[in-house]
């Protein structure tokens, strides 16, 4: 058995590194879900409303700091907010219906989609 002052040891770890790498541009809150769920055992939709917990603090304060900086185009703000919110409502809404191990295969091509855009789009970057 692990004991109990070190059990908190890896989630902690596996949040820092997902932190520091979502600073860098990198999807830590995929990262997060990721983790959660195949290292941790942890329920998909338990991850994704601990994820959820993590991004709304993160969001926040970044909206403030690129809003600070001058960084928040308000027109765009202004037109994005409201469909935003509906359409993740009704998404959240529809994962609820739907069982879980359907959307593990979706996801998971999402995620190699996403990777792969990455990885070309720095590619694409170093060559200029």
């Amino acid at each position: 058995a692990v004991p109990a002052m070190v059990e908190w040891l890896i989630p902690f770890l596996l949040a820092l590194a997902t932190g520091v790498l979502s600073s860098w541009g990198v999807g830590g809150g995929t990262l997060l879900l990721v983790c959660m769920t195949l290292l941790l055992e942890v329920g998909h939709r338990e991850a994704q409303a601990i994820n959820l917990l993590f991004f709304l603090p993160t969001a926040g304060i970044s909206l403030f700091f690129h809003r600070k900086n001058g960084y928040l185009d308000k027109d765009t703000w202004k037109q994005a907010a409201l469909p935003g919110t509906v359409v993740s409502l009704l998404g959240a809404l529809a994962a609820l219906a739907v069982d879980v191990s359907l959307l593990r295969k979706p996801f998971g091509l999402f995620l190699l989609y996403s990777g792969s855009s990455m990885l070309l789009s720095a590619r694409k970057k170093e060559r200029k």
